[in-house]
């Protein structure tokens, strides 16, 4: 009960066992307390080691004999205290650290999270996911969408819905379009482009891009969503969205 207590707050195995075997005698040697705890002696050494910078052991010498000493259990409030300080520093430096760590695993080459729902009612679910984070106020939402086949797929209150959702988000549109009646009138500010939907060009899904996440809603005969997580597709994406918008002539307005 106590060994477990004293792993609980911060000590190992091995040093609850050896800090507790001396609680019990006045001092002890490292023959003793290896004899005691059936711990290896020269592992009682580095471990002897570990409580005396915590705090909880302390060295005297018999003569030539070195025997180690338990401290007193109150010395545990200390250690606990000088936990908490060090636990509060490690916090306080941790919101540097993090990006540091990030461009790590950015030099690495990151891995996708991926998440797949299946039918119309999982593309719902999948949107609903998709826009249950909180973007950046004003943060650009790059669009991929063919209008014809949003409209056959979803109502005007599911998508009116969704649209009023990134309307509170303030995401800006950037977005690319295929409507078979023409050029679509908009009355928010954002980008759009709409290209010919024949054969040439066709899209047959509705791709959204926010920061590091990606919906892609397929809208043939089989409705299927994939949620992504992915800074490097997310940012391959909105390039070529941007791309397409620079080179063509947009119009004012959004999706």
């Amino acid at each position: 009960m106590f060994e477990k207590f004293l792993e609980e707050i911060g000590l190992s195995e091995k040093e609850a066992k050896i800090y507790l075997a001396l609680l019990q005698v006045d001092s002890d040697s490292i023959h003793d307390i290896a004899t005691k705890t059936k711990i290896n002696r020269t592992t009682v050494y580095p471990v002897l080691e570990s409580l005396g910078k915590k705090g909880l052991v302390s060295e005297t010498q018999d003569g030539k004999k070195t025997l180690y000493q338990a401290a007193a259990p109150e010395r545990l409030e200390t250690y606990m205290e000088r936990q908490k300080v060090v636990l509060q520093e490690q916090s306080a430096r941790l919101k540097d650290i993090i990006p540091q760590i990030k461009s790590i695993q950015r030099e690495q080459g990151e891995r996708p999270i991926i998440k797949y729902f299946d039918g119309r009612d999982g593309a719902i679910s999948a949107y609903e996911e998709f826009y249950s984070f909180d973007p950046k106020k004003n943060e650009t939402g790059y669009f991929i969408y063919n209008r014809d086949l949003v409209s056959e797929t979803f109502t005007e209150e599911e998508r009116k819905k969704f649209l009023t959702i990134r309307y509170t988000k303030t995401v800006i549109p950037n977005s690319i379009y295929t409507n078979k009646d023409g050029k679509m009138e908009f009355t928010t500010p954002g980008i759009r482009t709409r290209i010919d939907s024949g054969e040439k060009y066709p899209i047959l899904a509705d791709i959204t891009i926010i920061e590091d996440r990606i919906i892609a809603v397929t809208l043939g005969n089989v409705i299927s969503s994939v949620l992504i997580k992915s800074k490097d597709l997310a940012v391959t994406l909105s390039s070529l969205v941007r791309y397409i918008n620079d080179t063509s002539k947009n119009e004012k307005g959004g999706k």
